[in-house]
């Protein structure tokens, strides 16, 4: 596929079609016992293979912790887990399944990058581009990840060259941006009501045109920095794709694949449970949105909420629709088969099957991305492999499945000892939890050692660069913050803040809305919450900016920025670890549930 160029960007928002044939790399030997794709036999209709993933995150290396383990469901209902992920062994499986398909696609349903370990995050995430074109990626649709560094920088990475402060880190090799398109639909310039990027693209897989619209959930704006999407609207999902449903199908193309930043929740972890048995189905966001996506598109891959599926939805019409998401960071993808009617030119519905397949790490590593991988991780290594603490056991964070978390509670204290020493007056520090992307293991991950926290382990755990930040609030103020946590726009999925040490309160689950949260239970350091009272909290400076739902938090008065959370983190371990005396996890006891 060509590049996609500025001008090539700005046809496609006006309307123009992109159609592009795939890469002869895509095609393939047969494999073994496999049916020939598209051999004679449908008749009128030829076989279409569509890949998938969701949420990678720059997982160039294989995820520690529970971020690389998927969950295999057996015949007689018991759970294995299984270690999986890592782009080296990515490659390979996405090659070997594309193996004897005359029409197969790859695509991706956002968060390629953004929250990324340091490999990629230290280069703005140019690896990870770099990797995805090596991958065979066809399209992509953005996530709110994508605007973890701006939009403006998101262009970059479309469009390619160096980092317009940091420049090129190789001399003499300058940055080529992707090679797929990125879809923003529903991401519009306020001024104009115009994508930023192109809303659709359409492939002709040998005669077989198929329509992609990637949009990114409409809340976006809630869970990144405001500074970088300044000037930008997110716009209703379903209503975005229905819009560009239309004007493709008025431009012949009738097979519409719809690419969502936006997801559900199974009943079953296992990502090869039956999604549709016993009426367990899906649950979120993502429920609401393919009910209300135009019955002409003929597959939802969802992303967001990390969970592996493969379910149905009926569309408007009543007519059962597979929704599908493939977890998180290369563990997974979806394969799709499916049927395209060369005479209607769109999709034979009943023909759409999928199956979420995992990326085992007894695959063998794919040579080309592995001379990548290690080209970057040599780049980055003087500043992933520095020691910077010790456990004595895991520390888990994203993985611990819980409201609160051993890894969040050592974040917010690391914090407030930073505020300390900013300000003696600091009384606690509040940690959202989704800007805890990991665990800190144990295990060695590299040469360091069991037990030791690298840099780049850490980085891994909070990649977002934000500032800590105190701010006053009066008691009253808290207390509406924690209500935030599980109301407003947190109420169908909350969000639970980490305390650090001393802050306490109890969240009665059997309550609805704000209610959940009791409020004569909260106390700070063993006294009560008093409405009256100011107190000097420490919060990111995303949450202090209102992020994540917390608005009342953007009302903080008297704001002093202090220094990076990432070195914040670094500086408390080395203050409170050693390699003879490594710390355990603290206990996850500061909020009290009631279920």
């Amino acid at each position: 596929m060509r590049r996609m160029t500025a001008g090539a960007a700005t046809l496609a928002v006006a309307g123009a079609l992109a159609v592009a044939a795939l890469p002869a790399a895509h095609a393939a030997p047969e494999r073994p016992g496999a049916p020939a794709a598209g051999k004679p036999g449908h008749g009128h209709t030829v076989d279409l293979q569509l890949l998938a993933i969701n949420d990678f995150h720059g997982a160039l290396e294989p995820p520690s912790g529970s971020a690389g383990r998927v969950t295999h469901e057996h015949e007689d209902g018991s759970l294995e887990d299984i270690d999986a992920g890592g782009v080296e062994y990515l490659a390979t499986a996405l090659r070997e399944a594309r193996e004897g398909e005359r029409r197969t696609v790859t695509v991706a349903a956002g968060d390629m990058v953004g929250a990324t370990p340091l490999i990629s995050g230290l280069f703005h995430d140019e690896p990870t581009i770099e990797a995805l074109n090596q991958l065979g990626m066809d399209v992509v649709g953005v996530g709110n990840h994508e605007f973890d560094e701006g939009w403006r920088e998101l262009i970059r990475k479309q469009e390619g060259g160096c980092h317009p402060e940091d420049g090129c880190y190789v001399e003499g090799r300058e940055f080529e941006g992707a090679d797929f398109p990125f879809l923003a639909a529903n991401v519009v310039h306020e001024e104009t009501g115009k994508p930023i990027l192109a809303p659709y693209t359409v492939l002709n897989l040998k005669g077989a045109k198929v329509g992609f619209i990637g949009v990114t959930l409409e809340g976006t704006a809630n869970i990144v920095t405001e500074e970088g999407i300044r000037g930008l609207e997110f716009l209703d999902e379903a209503e975005t794709i229905n819009r560009y449903t239309k004007e493709l199908r008025r431009k012949g193309v009738n097979a519409v694949v719809a690419l969502i930043h936006e997801g559900g929740y199974p009943a079953s972890r296992a990502y090869n449970h039956d999604c549709d048995a016993d009426g367990g189905g899906l649950s979120g966001p993502v429920v609401d949105i393919a009910e209300r996506t135009d019955a002409a598109v003929d597959v939802l891959i969802t992303g967001h909420t990390h969970q592996p599926y493969v379910c149905t939805i009926p569309d408007p019409a009543g007519n059962d629709r597979l929704v599908t998401s493939a977890a998180a960071n290369g563990t997974l993808f979806t394969e799709l088969n499916m049927r395209y009617d060369r005479r209607t030119k769109d999709i034979v519905r009943a023909s759409v099957e999928g199956t979420n397949r995992v990326v085992h790490r007894d695959h063998r590593k794919a040579t080309d991305l592995t001379e990548l991988v290690t080209f970057w991780s040599e780049l980055a290594a003087p500043v992933a492999n520095r020691p910077i603490g010790w456990i004595s056991e895991d520390i888990l964070g994203r993985g611990a499945g819980t409201l609160e978390s051993p890894l969040g509670n050592l974040i917010a204290d690391a914090q407030l000892a930073h505020a300390r020493q900013l300000d003696d007056a600091a009384a606690l520090a509040l940690m959202n939890p989704g800007g805890i992307r990991a665990d800190l293991t144990y295990a060695a991950s590299g040469d360091e050692g069991d037990g030791v926290v690298t840099y780049g382990e850490g980085f891994t755990v909070q990649p977002f660069s934000n500032t800590v930040h105190l701010i006053d609030l009066s008691g009253e103020q808290l207390l509406a913050v924690l209500r935030e946590q599980v109301s407003g726009a947190n109420e169908a999925v909350p969000k639970i803040l980490q305390p650090s040490e001393g802050f306490s309160w109890t969240l009665d689950l059997t309550r609805s809305g704000a209610d959940r949260v009791v409020a004569e239970s909260v106390t700070v350091n063993g006294q009560p919450l008093d409405p009256a009272a100011t107190y000097r909290v420490a919060v990111n400076s995303f949450l202090a900016g209102g992020g994540d739902g917390f608005p009342t938090l953007a009302e903080g008065a008297s704001p002093l920025v202090g220094g990076n959370d990432m070195d914040v983190l670094a500086e408390y371990l080395a203050a409170v670890s050693s390699a003879e005396s490594p710390i355990a996890a603290p206990p996850a006891d500061r909020i009290t549930i009631l279920r």
